[in-house]
């Protein structure tokens, strides 16, 4: 369902000219469309609401319409106020607190005022700022409303830097293979962490569960197998080259089989690759639980980057599929995606690539409920290439926050969730290393759409504009908010399929 366009019919009643569609209730096949209006209404006015609320719903379903009479809370419109700035302007509005914004609210709407410095007014266009806020706040909040700026002294909010965090020394992790059963021989007798694999390294083995398997052709007709494994820290794609003698062994690897790859991780096309040399079965010991490493805790306040409240408007998509499966309902998931200014994300590699935009979303409940976002400083210049791929250039970094007060905030947002992304293996990789230098250690639950789509579809390939298409989701590609929001639309929608997660 359009909203606009459902308000914009609603609208046309006496009663109901400025109301607002708070909630669509779904029980069964009956939905109740829940409207707000600051003006008195009448029967009339609910009865022609129920009618237009029927033309939005799909056959086969029934509509009804709630209307309530309200005035809006100050408060409520100073948090959207400040929600809607941190979404257009982030790099500014993390100088805002709770008392540079005051709102004035009655039943015909009302008045708001924002206090800022001089350098943070010149980014707004001031001409044009407040008459943006009073539309949107006139779509969101009942009766008419105007705004204005006022100047402070930047000094007065400022916010203040905290000390530097202690940083730690990473030492790779192993765990001892147990119930060892040769295919290739290798006879290893450790694994290391997924998660830990970030040198060169030669005759090393990763132990885990079986995510996708597929065997291929290469050249001259010769087979191959391309296996994707995760050991709850990580997860790792590699093909392997079988020999004649086990390669019906290999043949009969399929999902949820727990393996052993050995092989070699080297620089290839300038990044850290794993080229599994020898595949044989055995798994990590009962019970086994990755070792955390120490971390600071959890931020007690943001630092730079503030997250908001966002809602999908798209209510159609509720309607006739599936119910959502427990393990997602009942779960936080931060599905995040960045930009970077090149693909090396390993210190092995050379100097690594820098992040310069971050997004993120929250789903929890099954539904997507929050929004982090953020352009990242960058202490080298854009190329030419990553401009022309993300759209991103220098001018647009000027005055935004430095990598690890980001990294900060966002170990802060994903407290308590599992990490989701498309190729999740590639960006945390950069996140882990930019954000362990300031001491936080992102030990969470990674979950791959890549592997996902892989497991639940049959597409020609899984990229993300790919698997985005095969959902009919239009999205502004290579925008780190608008790939992390797409993905979590994905990661619903394969968990709906699916009936749940994938299992490692």
């Amino acid at each position: 369902m359009k909203s606009k366009a459902y308000l914009e019919e609603i609208r046309k009643s006496a009663g109901l000219e400025r109301a607002i569609l708070k909630e669509i209730v779904v029980e069964g096949n009956r939905a109740t469309f829940r409207l707000i209006t600051d003006k008195t209404y009448t029967d009339g006015d609910v009865k022609y609401a129920a009618e237009v609320s029927r033309k939005f719903v799909p056959d086969g379903f029934t509509a009804d319409a709630n209307v309530m009479k309200s005035v809006p809370e100050s408060a409520a419109v100073a948090r959207y106020i400040r929600d809607y700035l941190t979404k257009k302007y982030p790099v500014v509005s993390a100088f805002f607190e709770e008392g540079d914004i005051a709102v004035s609210a009655g039943a015909g709407g009302g008045h708001f005022v924002i206090s800022m410095s001089k350098d943070e007014q010149s980014r707004f266009r001031r001409a044009e700022i407040t008459d943006e806020l009073a539309k949107e706040l006139s779509l969101r909040f009942c009766g008419a409303w105007s705004g204005e700026l006022l100047t402070r002294e930047r000094g007065e909010f400022e916010l203040k830097e905290e000390e530097e965090p202690q940083e730690y020394v990473l030492t790779s992790r192993f765990f001892p293979i147990v119930d060892y059963i040769p295919i290739d021989g290798a006879k290893p007798e450790r694994a290391i962490y997924i998660a830990d694999l970030n040198s060169e390294a030669q005759d090393i083995t990763v132990c885990g569960s079986v995510v996708y398997a597929e065997e291929r052709t290469g050249k001259n007709d010769k087979p191959y197998f391309s296996f994707t494994v995760s050991d709850g820290t990580g997860q790792l794609r590699t093909a392997y080259f079988s020999k004649k003698a086990t390669i019906e062994k290999v043949r009969k690897i399929k999902r949820g089989d727990v393996i052993c790859l050995t092989g070699n991780n080297e620089i290839y096309n300038g990044g850290l690759s794993f080229s599994a040399r020898k595949v044989d079965f055995g798994m990590p010991p009962k019970n086994f639980e990755p070792q955390p490493r120490p971390s600071l805790p959890v931020p007690v306040r943001y630092k730079k980057v503030l997250p908001v409240s966002i809602t999908d408007f798209e209510q159609s998509d509720m309607f006739g599929k599936a119910s959502l499966p427990d393990d997602l309902v009942n779960r936080d998931f931060v599905v995040f995606d960045l930009e970077t200014t090149g693909l090396n994300n390993s210190e092995a590699g050379g100097m690594m690539d820098h992040i310069i935009e971050i997004g993120a979303v929250r789903i929890r409940g099954g539904k997507v409920t929050e929004k982090f976002s953020s352009f990242v400083a960058c202490p080298v210049k854009i190329s030419d290439e990553i401009t022309k791929i993300t759209g991103i250039d220098g001018s647009m970094l000027v005055g935004a926050p430095e990598v690890g007060d980001v990294m900060s905030d966002f170990y802060k947002f994903s407290d308590g969730a599992a990490l989701v992304g498309h190729n999740v293996q590639f960006d945390i990789k950069f996140v882990r290393h930019y954000a362990g230098i300031g001491g936080y250690r992102f030990e969470h639950r990674l979950y791959d759409t890549l592997s996902f789509s892989q497991q639940v579809l049959r597409l020609s390939n899984y990229k993300l504009n790919t698997v985005a298409d095969y959902f009919g989701f239009k999205f502004n590609h290579h925008r780190a908010f608008d790939d992390a929001y797409v993905t979590a639309k994905i990661f619903i929608e394969l968990a709906r399929m699916n009936q749940g997660l994938p299992r490692f």
